[in-house]
């Protein structure tokens, strides 16, 4: 399950245009950063998609994902035109392909690799699902299927798209738009595909209730939708991040805990004993966009509340993220040392998470001034910049450790619950992680 959200130029404070994305997936599905330059290929040259191959474009531009480490797609990402992406899973009553073909993730790099804007990366999603369909496991262990929706992004607009199988409809956003895990369009569309032209209520005849009922996406959206229509005109960076953290009226409490509930499900995704609570925020971006160049920051961890975003800028590059993290747990990537981190703090996060989230309160202050002076008037190179995004994540590291020193010496005031802890104890045995205690 995830949230996608997007402010527009009259919706922000600096008339730029902000998408933010949660991408909630299996609790051990380590989601790595990456970056790929631009290409030229060869006529009738091939790509290998997750399950399909198919013919490759004669460019492709440089992008920067966050990818779940097995799909060959991305959650989410932008390119070096500026154009932001990220995906929702949707469950429809389509038909199901009887073939696998292109995941809703796929379909998402496709985009960024061939689109110069957010038009152009409607059209690019559109062509293909209609040649290829959207098929295939997309669970990490669950064998799960679905259809997805879209917010596509540029500097001057956005669109949603959400799909059927193989149809699709879109509409143009203004102000602010958010998604989550449902179909939201009705017969307020601008453009649609053959089979959904003459719909009346696409929403409404499409949705399959069950799995949209089970993953709360109408409160998660009318969360964001009501935050971002509170702060119209007036959304920045930081605001947005604040909102991938959100975990509703009672994750205001200071005794709020993820463990409490077996049902219902946050922005901040928590994982949880259980069918219904099997995801979790693995990853997260906000992207900065503006027709002078776009500032990307991104966790490249699990659980926002307790992740610090380093901003990423396409022309200057990632560092040196390697090793990059899989299937299982190892101390040494980014992704999975930062599991040690937040699985301690679940150990008792009442207690614990306030001591992480000031120290990242502290630290992304200090980011967010830097870029701001760096990228005014558009005055640092690309040395300085990625320079400054190698240091970012380097002291990022930095603090993961130093505050999973810190958690671990305070004692426990509040056990968890034994069936959430035994949830956890049972991602940790997948995981092949040493158990919490």
């Amino acid at each position: 399950m995830c949230d996608t959200f997007v402010a527009l130029s009259d919706a922000t404070a600096d008339g730029s245009v902000i998408l933010g994305k949660n991408s909630d997936r299996e609790p051990n599905e380590a989601q790595p950063i990456v970056r790929l330059a631009a290409a030229e290929h060869a006529a009738g040259a091939q790509l290998r998609a997750t399950y399909i191959s198919l013919d490759q474009a004669r460019h492709t531009h440089a992008v920067l994902l966050s990818k779940p480490y097995w799909i060959w797609g991305a959650e989410m990402g932008v390119n070096d035109a500026g154009v932001a992406i990220g995906n929702e899973a949707v469950f429809t009553r389509a038909k199901p392909e009887s073939e696998p073909g292109l995941l809703g993730m796929d379909l998402l790099r496709l985009a960024l690799e061939r689109a110069d804007d957010a038009e152009a990366a409607v059209s690019v999603i559109t062509t293909l699902l209609a040649r290829h369909g959207q098929a295939g496991k997309a669970g990490h262990t669950a064998d799960l299927h679905y259809d997805n929706s879209y917010l596509i992004a540029d500097a001057a607009s956005a669109f949603v798209l959400e799909t059927v199988g193989r149809d699709w409809v879109t509409t143009r956003v203004s102000g602010s738009r958010s998604i989550s895990n449902a179909l939201t369009i009705r017969d307020d569309f601008d453009a649609a595909s053959p089979g959904l032209q003459d719909a009346t209520d696409i929403a409404g005849a499409h949705s399959d209730f069950l799995y949209t009922r089970f993953s709360d996406a109408k409160a998660r959206q009318c969360r964001t939708t009501d935050a971002l229509a509170r702060a119209a005109g007036a959304v920045t960076v930081p605001e947005a991040m604040a909102l991938l953290r959100d975990h509703g009226e009672a994750g205001r409490a200071p005794s709020w805990t993820p463990a409490s509930g077996l049902f219902g499900q946050t922005v901040c995704a928590h994982a949880g004993f259980g069918p219904v609570r099997v995801s979790q925020s693995t990853g997260a971006m906000v992207a900065h966009l503006r027709p002078e160049g776009s500032t990307v920051w991104l966790t490249g961890t699990s659980a926002t509340c307790l992740s610090a975003f380093a901003p990423v800028w396409l022309d200057s590059g990632l560092p040196d993220l390697e090793p990059a993290p899989g299937r299982f747990y190892d101390t040494f990537s980014l992704w999975w040392r930062h599991e040690d981190l937040h699985r301690a703090v679940l150990v008792d996060y009442a207690d614990r998470a306030p001591v992480v989230q000031r120290a990242i309160a502290e630290f992304e202050a200090e980011l967010t001034a830097r870029v701001a002076q760096q990228t005014a008037g558009g005055a640092a190179g690309t040395t300085e910049r990625a320079a400054l995004t190698a240091d970012a994540f380097t002291r990022a590291r930095q603090l993961t450790d130093r505050l999973l020193g810190e958690v671990t010496h305070r004692p426990v005031r509040q056990r968890r619950p034994r069936l959430y802890a035994r949830a956890w104890d049972r991602f940790d045995q997948a995981a092949r992680r040493p158990a919490t205690s």
